[in-house]
């Protein structure tokens, strides 16, 4: 798939490039639908709700084949945690995905003692033939769904101004404006993984990632599992030195080749991202609490006017 940013890079229409896909995808889209469907005629009542298990590998590459198509960024993220779906009830048709992920960085917006209550809305999109609210329909039942699953209590999100986003569903599902100068400042591009396309600087910490450094200095697969933590090496559980290390402790080789493979790499500077958060607990009691903590600890955010100028 080509990179999004590419395709964009003379893009001058009014609308965000997400409508654009939506606009783009509609006469294919429109024949898997039954023809007795007036898709004009449809309301969120005529779709299904559903939250999908990781176990479920079938419905889970459905969700990742979705996203591919019809949403902009068109791959999954890093350290997806829950997917939710919508459906249509006749002909049970994929229509809509939201994907939840473990934050890129903690916002601290209820304090430090409360950033284990943040999940990040990391994807989403509906497809082309979908009523116009089916996206904050799905966004609402997800958050809902995930407070009452799960101890998560705030839920970040992005729109990106590159893609003339201006975080449109965010507004209409009422979710706190945090401001612009959100997200990374750079992206990478490995010219030997050219599929991948462009990516942030945490894809040099992934899991898998530290597995390959740790092959490139002759550590083992079941070796160095025995030092991971879910996401991340537990550095005080490693020997001081091993045959391969003599000179250097195992983490400064490691962290010698995450440097060589990030320098190896293609970069850019990227346009600061809007964000948002939406706030709720299991109650309204709950939720008043909540609130009252972001409006101490962040006073100017509480009432920020969501912003209206698409792009840059």
């Amino acid at each position: 798939m080509s990179d999004p940013h590419e395709r964009w890079k003379d893009y001058d229409k009014d609308h965000c490039w997400q409508y654009q896909i939506r606009e783009d995808n509609l006469r294919e889209d429109l024949e898997d639908l039954p023809p007795w469907v007036d898709y004009k005629e449809l309301s969120t009542k005529d779709f299904s709700f559903e939250y999908v298990d990781k176990t479920e590998k079938e419905k889970c590459e459905e969700v990742r084949d979705f996203i591919k198509k019809h949403e902009w960024l068109g791959k999954l993220p890093n350290r997806p945690t829950q997917r939710f779906t919508a459906r249509l009830k006749e002909g049970n048709i994929l229509a809509g995905v939201i994907i939840m992920a473990v934050p890129n960085t903690f916002s601290h917006l209820l304090g430090r003692e409360n950033s284990d209550l943040e999940k990040l809305i990391s994807r989403g999109a509906c497809i082309s033939w979908s009523p116009k609210n089916l996206g904050s329909w799905l966004i609402m039942k997800s958050i809902r769904w995930t407070v009452q699953n799960t101890a998560f209590r705030y839920f970040t999100a992005y729109s990106d101004p590159e893609a003339k986003e201006l975080g449109t569903l965010y507004q209409a599902c009422n979710f706190f404006y945090l401001g612009k100068g959100a997200g990374v400042t750079r992206q990478y591009f490995d010219p030997n993984n050219k599929k991948q396309g462009w990516f942030s600087g945490r894809e040099f910490r992934k899991k898998s990632k530290y597995y390959r450094y740790a092959a490139e200095i002759g550590i083992s697969k079941d070796q160095w599992s025995k030092w991971m933590k879910k996401y991340s090496p537990d550095w005080d559980k490693m020997p001081s030195g091993i045959a391969i290390c003599s000179t250097s402790s195992i983490k400064e080789k490691i962290k010698e080749r995450e440097k060589a493979y990030r320098e190896s790499c293609q970069v850019r500077e990227v346009v600061s991202k809007h964000k948002y958060v939406y706030i709720l607990g299991t109650s309204k009691k709950e939720t008043k609490k909540l609130k009252q903590i972001f409006k101490q600890k962040n006073p100017k955010l509480y009432n920020n006017p969501y912003p209206t100028n698409r792009g840059e």
